[in-house]
């Protein structure tokens, strides 16, 4: 069997209803917005990796912040965990900007891509169910499963 391509990866993921109750929450912080991002359009729906997939160092992180990845469509963007990794990556020569403000920051497709461990999260104890982690999880993320 073929595998898939990364454009029909990155459309799945992005449709991608496997858990209802975390899509509705994805789907309530757009609408309700903070109040810092009052004005911003929220991406709210499962966020994929980006990047080379066939580069030699794949950054896994935790999900898609509420008003980080959720809001901008873009992992480690628009947040301050998007600012600290880019840093990082930046000074060690993996990315060509030091933060990570939007989806369309010029940020290319880097030699270390970033990608969730899982697509979406609901914050705090109601948000951590096993059940969730098992559709959400997959063993490598779905962006690098395609070569």
């Amino acid at each position: 069997m073929r595998p898939a391509s990364l454009s029909t990866v990155r459309a799945a993921i992005v449709a991608c209803n496997d858990c209802p109750r975390l899509r509705r929450y994805c789907t309530r912080i757009a609408r309700e917005k903070k109040a810092a991002h009052r004005d911003d359009t929220y991406w709210g729906r499962p966020v994929p990796g980006f990047g080379d997939p066939d580069a030699r160092l794949l950054l896994v992180g935790l999900a898609p912040a509420a008003h980080g990845a959720n809001r901008t469509g873009r992992v480690f963007t628009g947040d301050g965990s998007g600012d600290f990794l880019l840093s990082a990556m930046h000074a060690t020569g993996f990315a060509n900007i030091p933060t990570s403000r939007s989806a369309d920051d010029g940020l290319p497709r880097s030699a270390a891509p970033p990608a969730p461990g899982v697509r979406a999260r609901q914050r705090g104890r109601a948000g951590r169910r096993p059940a969730d982690a098992a559709r959400l999880l997959p063993p490598e993320p779905p962006e690098h499963q395609h070569r």
